[in-house]
């Protein structure tokens, strides 16, 4: 299904019930909207696992503007901005008062900055895998050179400078990286996740080789007031924990869970966890 908002058409899917009849009476669950990272990434990589959370929440899979199956957009469009005002959008689109928020990689970096930017919006907050700051640009080089193969240090290359030129160039750097985004990964699972999602090179590109190296909400951390879990992957290459901590540490009572057995894909690495994770915070989080 598409939303057409802010010049665009957003693709977006529904699971779960909104209403749940329990003992007698109508009990309303929030409506968790579900952003993927990238940029340029799509919606897919939730499905597998964070679907299996309909049991405490209504969950709206969402395409960023021109990624998935969202529709093709100005490039000029793809920006940070942007993703967060079509969140709000969105928002009205279905005629909510509040949302609650679970972003991945960069879709916590869209999560945080809604949420700075429409505090009275949001009901809840869950940051995953994440950082507030460019900062985390010079982490991950750092690690990448200190754990990383010769072949994965050089593929690298291609995501600092922000200069893909092609998806099979993508897929070649997804599939070099996969042992470092997820202590899970095998082979025949890369190929099948790869086959499943739809990925926007381009974007990944405008990202990491524009706003990406200059965005910094730190000092603006403290102004989300609602209920916020932050979940990082003490294997984190790409996000490291310690930014996890420092989203915690200015975001006023929020809960950080690290993952002791997971990298950047927690879902992957740690599902029971994660899901017992997030159950426990939604199930006393305000619907709306």
């Amino acid at each position: 299904m598409h939303a057409r908002i802010c010049g665009t058409e957003i693709f977006y899917d529904v699971d779960g019930m909104r209403h749940v009849p329990v003992e007698g009476e109508m009990v309303k669950r929030p409506v968790l909207f579900l952003l993927h990272g990238g940029p340029g990434g799509d919606h897919s990589s939730f499905k597998p696992h964070v679907g299996k959370l309909t049991d405490v929440a209504q969950l709206v899979y969402i395409d960023h503007r021109g990624s998935g199956r969202s529709r093709d957009s100005d490039p000029e469009s793809w920006t940070l901005d942007n993703n967060i005002d079509d969140l709000d959008a969105l928002r009205q689109y279905f005629g909510l008062e509040r949302i609650s928020l679970l972003g991945s990689s960069y879709g916590g970096v869209v999560a945080q900055g809604y949420a700075i930017r429409y505090p009275e919006r949001i009901a809840n907050l869950i940051l995953v895998a994440t950082a507030p700051s460019n900062r985390f640009l010079h982490d991950a080089r750092r690690i990448v050179q200190e754990r990383g193969t010769p072949e994965q240090v050089e593929v690298c290359q291609r995501l600092w400078e922000g200069n893909f030129e092609s998806i099979d160039q993508l897929k070649e750097y997804y599939r070099l990286m996969s042992p470092l985004y997820s202590l899970s990964s095998d082979p025949g699972t890369f190929e099948e996740n790869w086959d499943i999602g739809i990925r926007n090179f381009e974007q990944l590109n405008r990202g990491f080789g524009g706003f990406l190296r200059t965005f910094d909400y730190t000092d603006q951390l403290s102004r989300i007031t609602c209920p916020s879990l932050v979940m990082a992957g003490q294997h984190d290459w790409i996000c490291p924990p310690n930014h996890s901590r420092l989203i915690a540490e200015k975001i006023p009572g929020a809960q950080l869970k690290v993952f002791a057995r997971s990298s950047h894909s927690i879902a992957a690495d740690e599902p029971e966890a994660f899901l017992a994770a997030v159950r426990g915070f939604l199930t006393y989080a305000d619907a709306e």
